[in-house]
């Protein structure tokens, strides 16, 4: 709703730390309900995940039908982000392009029109 980002660095990509992202959701968001909209990434699947889920359902998942990014308003965050600091960079180091890249992510917020495109702004006064 509000284009920040919530971003959390990792050297893999598995449900366990899939979960641990879903739990700083919640924190972040303390008592509010959370829908996610989540790509079919198998890291996005599993009994970490299901277990985050029963113990917080005022958490969501909505997945995207598969193969379908342009539908992901996450992939334009990807994109802006990318052309700012990894397109024609000079960093010869990858950790130091993931320190700029992760700072970028933390730092900014990113409009989006896929709320509006679904009729968000319609319904979202039952929801104050």
């Amino acid at each position: 709703m509000t284009g920040k980002e919530i971003s959390m660095r990792s050297d893999i990509m598995n449900s366990e730390v899939s979960a641990q992202h879903l739990i700083m959701l919640l924190e972040a968001n303390p008592g509010l309900p959370i829908i996610l909209f989540w790509d079919r990434a198998p890291w996005h699947r599993g009994k970490p995940i299901d277990k985050v889920l029963k113990d917080n359902p005022r958490i969501e998942i909505i997945y995207f039908p598969p193969a379908s990014p342009d539908l992901n308003p996450q992939e334009h965050v990807w994109k802006a982000v990318r052309k700012e600091v990894s397109h024609n960079h000079l960093e010869p180091h990858l950790p130091e392009l993931a320190d700029r890249f992760e700072k970028k992510l933390n730092s900014r917020t990113f409009k989006s029109s896929f709320l509006d495109l679904y009729g968000y702004t319609a319904v979202r006064p039952m929801f104050i």
